[in-house]
């Protein structure tokens, strides 16, 4: 799944195009590294979201196969670890 689908997916960003704009601004990391909106995402992979208050960092636990999920699932497709 692209990253900017995934980030829309398990609500850490609202809309895609959210998403698109923040790995455009290059404060999403993917392994550490700058990616496009078309990098996949797999799992085991961490992302890194560099915010203006600091960064979170979340590893990817699983692909989600709808194009969105309820916030009460998130848990089961990302685990935070800072």
């Amino acid at each position: 799944m692209r990253i900017d689908k995934f980030l829309n997916a398990v609500n850490i960003t609202k809309r895609r195009t959210v998403a698109q704009d923040m790995i455009a601004s290059h404060v999403v990391l993917l392994n550490g590294n700058v990616v496009k909106a078309s990098k996949n995402v797999e799992v085991g992979d961490t992302v890194k979201i560099l915010y203006l208050k600091g960064e979170k960092v979340y590893e990817v636990l699983q692909i989600p196969t709808t194009k969105s999920t309820p916030k009460s699932k998130q848990h089961e497709y990302i685990k935070e670890l800072s």
